[in-house]
């Protein structure tokens, strides 16, 4: 069985995403964060989307671009400290933002890629994250119920790709990106380069290209993502 080529053109990919669409994207901070896709989504400019993103990004980059283009209806983060510009929408209620601690928005988005429904902790009990979720009892623990975590698209950052889409990232970028990947009924993939099928060591793939729709060959990458050619 011949596999598929999974690279195109970023225009077309992100074509795909319309208004009302709920989006993933990968990063912590910078490292891994798809600039370029968003950069893309910005242009093409469908609105009223729910952003899910470990943080919000400082200003002027990444997720700051959506806001200041007025894109967002809803960003579920773990924090916003770092954008004043989507602290100042929160408060004036131009954003709808629902905060989740870093480690249960990672296994939200994990289990959502295992197929699974949701999974009991006893993080945020007797605190305002218990807000409207299900108190559960195992073996006479009390716990929350916390449901998974998916969306209609994953936008991911990664160092390398073979034309399957199979995936290597570079160092702290390996952190939501694969996650989101796996969780997203959709993926799109911007990469620093496309090898030939079968050129990626087995070691060195971190995703398999299963979890992939389509592939993006950055010409370059621009100043905002902050590093030295490799």
């Amino acid at each position: 069985m011949k596999l598929p080529d999974k690279v195109g053109l970023i225009g077309d990919a992100i074509a795909m995403i319309g208004e009302g669409a709920v989006i993933m994207l990968g990063g912590f901070g910078v490292p891994g964060t798809p600039f370029c896709l968003i950069r893309e989504l910005v242009r093409q400019g469908p609105r009223g989307l729910t952003i899910i993103k470990n943080d919000a990004n400082e200003a002027r980059m990444g997720v700051d671009w959506l806001l200041e283009s007025g894109q967002v209806a809803r960003l579920i983060t773990s924090h916003v400290g770092l954008n004043p510009r989507a602290m100042r929408m929160m408060n004036e209620g131009a954003i709808e933002v629902e905060f989740v601690p870093q480690g249960i928005l990672a296994e939200r988005i994990r289990i959502a890629g295992a197929g699974m429904m949701g999974f009991v902790t006893d993080i945020g009990l007797g605190t305002p994250l218990e807000d409207g979720k299900n108190r559960v009892t195992v073996d006479g623990r009390a716990g929350i119920l916390e449901t998974a975590l998916t969306a209609d698209f994953a936008l991911v950052h990664a160092a390398r790709a073979d034309c399957f889409g199979n995936l290597s990232f570079a160092a702290s970028a390996r952190n939501f990106n694969p996650l989101m990947a796996m969780a997203a009924r959709k993926t799109i993939v911007e990469t620093e380069s496309v090898a030939s099928l079968g050129a990626l060591a087995p070691e060195d793939i971190h995703l398999t290209g299963s979890f992939v729709d389509h592939v993006v060959e950055l010409s370059e990458l621009p100043e905002v993502y902050g590093v030295v050619k490799r």
